[in-house]
């Protein structure tokens, strides 16, 4: 007659405890994407602790970079009740060295442009930062580089003139002592949007500018607004006449098609308009007809 034969309790290996805590951990859904992602490829926000997968962050610091952006990087969450901005060491750790390198300098030019006591240079060949000692009155002051000691005015960048007042909206060029140029414009390249205030550098294009931050559209010169122009009929007379940025054909044309887009949808609720009066009793009809059926289907059965 056989023994029966003593039963041994299983332990679990390592690898089977492994397996066992990763089926259990949770996944998290990246607002970017919308997909579920474990805890491992996420990434959290320290200023504002909201989570995204870190692939989309990473695209997302990368495409900010690009477009010029040297002010703080938002969160993408648009919604974020925190209003948080990326930190410099998230940043690093996101993005090749390259573009972290070019998101800092980008930084300081920002921060040179909204600095008072501070300016580029105007020699063309000299990208130097001066300091600018500002008067008690306002009144513009003469300001040295110390690279190339250049003086030039606080205030129109031109070559100091402590005997004439500032030209407004006038361009010159000056040579310099090492026999370069430089080329002067008032204008300023930063200024804030109208409605949130947000800071907004223009390089060049067009003088009809949006806002990424609210959708404002306003002219760049004046800051009126432009949302329901939309023939830009406001560079058609005072003081911004012609300074769009476009030849007259080119203007002539986007008018065009603004209004060929207008008419075309006008014919279009003209054509569709009778056919949905023709066809609404028809409508209305297959409507009624689908409630009652579903009626029948959920009412109980008579005895």
């Amino acid at each position: 007659m056989g023994s029966a034969g003593k039963a041994y309790p299983h332990t679990m290996t390592a690898d089977e405890s492994k397996a066992g805590e990763l089926a259990l951990e949770p996944l998290l859904t990246c607002k970017l994407c919308l997909c579920e992602y474990s805890l491992d490829k996420m990434t959290t926000l320290q200023e504002c602790s909201c989570i995204f997968c870190t692939s989309c962050l990473k695209q997302y610091m990368q495409l900010a970079i690009q477009e010029g952006c040297g002010s703080p990087i938002t969160c993408p969450d648009v919604v974020c009740l925190n209003h948080g901005t990326l930190q410099e060491a998230e940043i690093a750790c996101l993005v090749p060295v390259d573009q972290f390198q070019l998101y800092k300098r980008l930084k300081f030019e920002r921060e040179v442009h909204l600095d008072p006591q501070r300016t580029w240079c105007p020699a063309v060949d000299c990208q130097a930062v001066c300091c600018i000692e500002l008067s008690d009155s306002g009144q513009p002051v003469p300001a040295e580089c110390q690279a190339c000691h250049l003086k030039f005015c606080s205030s129109c960048k031109e070559a100091w003139h402590p005997e004439h007042l500032c030209q407004d909206n006038q361009t010159t060029v000056v040579p310099t002592e090492q026999g370069s140029l430089i080329g002067m414009e008032i204008e300023a390249p930063i200024k804030q949007c109208p409605v949130c205030r947000i800071y907004i550098e223009r390089n060049e294009g067009c003088a009809q500018m949006m806002c990424k931050n609210c959708k404002h559209t306003f002219c760049w010169y004046c800051l009126q607004n432009l949302d329901n122009d939309i023939f830009l009929r406001h560079y058609d007379k005072g003081p911004c006449r012609n300074k769009l940025g476009h030849s007259r054909a080119s203007v002539m044309w986007n008018r065009t098609q603004v209004v060929g887009i207008l008419v075309g949808l006008g014919i279009i609720a003209l054509v569709t308009s009778p056919l949905l009066l023709v066809a609404s009793p028809c409508i209305i009809c297959c409507i009624c007809k689908s409630c009652r059926s579903k009626k029948k289907k959920h009412s109980p059965p008579t005895t």
